[in-house]
């Protein structure tokens, strides 16, 4: 697999095209894969960039919607890795993902149309 430039004159503004090559098949553009095969290749490249560049805390949206249970036990490995270091926001509605959860946010709709949040530590026997 690789990155390329789309524009190499144009640093600034210029995209990458990713060519990935999953586990026993030949190198394809992203375009090309499945669901779950392009979510790996973008974790893959988000945690890359998240160990080159540390921050406090990471914000992911449903990132792992679309893998099986081999890979999400790859993700989860990763967020247990990541843990220790920085604080992680995942919004998802894996229930894998929210049993390695330390605390748990909700939102509900009340009648008359506003919002409602509900957060719930789990996480106390990991402490």
């Amino acid at each position: 697999g690789g990155l390329t430039l789309t524009d190499a004159s144009d640093l600034l503004s210029t995209g990458i095209e990713i060519e990935a090559r999953p586990s026993g098949k030949n190198v394809r553009k992203l375009s090309l894969l499945s669901g779950g095969e392009r979510s790996l290749v973008a974790l893959a490249y988000l945690f890359s960039v998240f160990r080159s560049r540390p921050s406090p805390f990471y914000v992911m949206d449903e990132v792992e919607a679309a893998l099986d249970d081999v890979n999400l036990h790859r993700f989860l490995s990763l967020v247990a890795e990541f843990r220790n270091t920085a604080q992680l926001i995942i919004v998802s509605h894996q229930k894998r993902t929210m049993e390695a959860a330390d605390v748990l946010y909700g939102v509900t709709m009340e009648p008359g149309g506003s919002s409602r949040v509900l957060s719930e530590k789990v996480g106390s026997a990991r402490d």
